[in-house]
């Protein structure tokens, strides 16, 4: 979404890594059986899928976790307790109450 877009251009520019990728992928464990993790790498791999959001967030995905995140909308959500990062995931049949664990 733009507001996640926004953020990841936030936390770039504070932190100096403008020209870095970030890097969305899925693992195994969490209280649903998969968590989702965010990084911040300098270069994707050769066998990464990649796309580009707001023509400057550039994103990679490694291919086992794009087959768990293809359709996801990443979100960003600001409150007065907390700030976070939000997975829609339509392929998520089940999801833990802070949303960053699912399973298929």
């Amino acid at each position: 979404t733009d507001a996640a877009v926004t953020r990841v251009r936030t936390i770039r520019e504070k932190e100096g890594w403008n020209s870095r990728w970030l890097r969305l992928g899925v693992r195994g464990g969490g209280g649903s059986g998969f968590s989702y993790v965010m990084d911040f790498v300098d270069a994707p791999e050769d066998t990464d899928k990649r796309f580009t959001f707001g023509e400057d967030v550039n994103v990679c995905v490694d291919r086992k976790s794009y087959l768990f995140l293809n359709g996801v909308e990443v979100d960003f959500e600001s409150s007065l307790t907390m700030q976070r990062f939000v997975f829609k995931n339509p392929q998520a049949e089940t999801t833990c109450s802070c949303g960053s664990s699912f399973s298929v």
